[in-house]
Formats: C-alpha cells, structure tokens, sequence
C-alpha cells in the first residue's frame, strides 16, 4: 500500500500565473517609457513622484511572496524602505525580479494554501484578514491595474506615448 498522499492543485497559481504574465507584459511597457529625468515630476503636490509610483508599481509584482509563503504583513515588524532606482534600466531590472519571482512562487503554491487566511496589520491594529486568493485578486494584481493607470495619466501629462494596454491606445492604434 503505497504512503505518497493525493496530488494537490494549482489551479489557482496557473490562473494568476497567466494573469501576471499579462499584466507585467504592459506593466514593463509602460514603466520603459518613464524617462530617470522625470523620476521627481509631479502632476500635483499630494501625488506620488513619477518616480516614487512606478517603482511601487515595479514593487508590488513582488508582494506575491510575502502574501502566498507568509500568514501576515505586520508593518510594526518592518523597516521599510521604497526602493528608489536612478536609472529607468534599475527601474525596469527591479521590476523584472520582482516579476520572476512572483511567478516562481505562484508555480509553487497549492490551492490549499491560497484558501488560508492572511492579515495585514501594524501592530495590534488589523486592517484585515481574508484568503490568500482574495489578497491576491484584490491588494496585489488590482493594486497594480490601479497605479499602472494612474503612470498612464502621467505619460500623458508628460506627452509621452501612452502604450496599449487593453485595446488600442490613442497613441498606438493597434495592441
């Protein structure tokens, strides 16, 4: 009688998998069209830094582990620090690390776990708790369509070619 347990499932990391290819494919486009003489402009004094915003979006690719290999983010436990590339080649090296290893570990993550709870908090305070899956969906992938977008309004305002990213763009008439 053999001991080996049942095959788990990775129905879950081969759907984001799929996803984040897409998504850092237009993602890359647009963080190579940010101009390092640019990194400090602002469309206003509440914004983020052209700068400052696409290496959050370059970052989050790399929540995935800390959200899938961890039960908790707890901000009292952490030194932060934002990375802060001088060159849009740094950006983009920075960018792409972040995305390998995302998909590394969605490859490597069972449906099991994808169902098990994660908390982000700062100490006693929770902001909340809910599914891997959930976090994933909603703090990683929908967090970087949001800030993506928002680098798109910049490279308008800074007359730079805004590249397709669900259709055609005003600037590139085909995908």
């Amino acid at each position: 009688m053999s001991t080996a347990s049942a095959p788990t499932s990775n129905i879950l990391g081969s759907a984001y998998i799929a996803e984040m290819e897409q998504e850092a494919k237009v993602a890359r486009e647009v963080l190579s069209r940010i101009p390092a003489e640019k990194f400090d402009w602002k469309p206003h004094e509440k914004s983020m830094a052209f700068g400052r915003l696409a290496s959050h979006v370059a970052e989050m690719f790399g929540w995935t582990p800390a959200t899938l290999n961890q039960p908790e983010l707890d901000f009292a436990k952490m030194d932060y620090k934002p990375f802060e590339p001088a060159t849009t080649d740094d950006l983009l090296e920075f960018f792409d690390k972040n995305v390998a290893e995302a998909i590394e570990t969605l490859r490597n993550t069972t449906d099991d776990i994808f169902m098990e709870n994660w908390t982000m908090r700062n100490g006693e305070t929770e902001y909340f708790t809910m599914p891997k899956a959930v976090v994933m969906r909603s703090f990683v992938m929908n967090h970087i369509v949001h800030h993506r977008g928002q680098l798109s309004v910049y490279l308008r305002l800074n007359d730079i070619a805004v590249p397709s990213m669900y259709g055609p763009s005003a600037d590139e008439g085909t995908m």
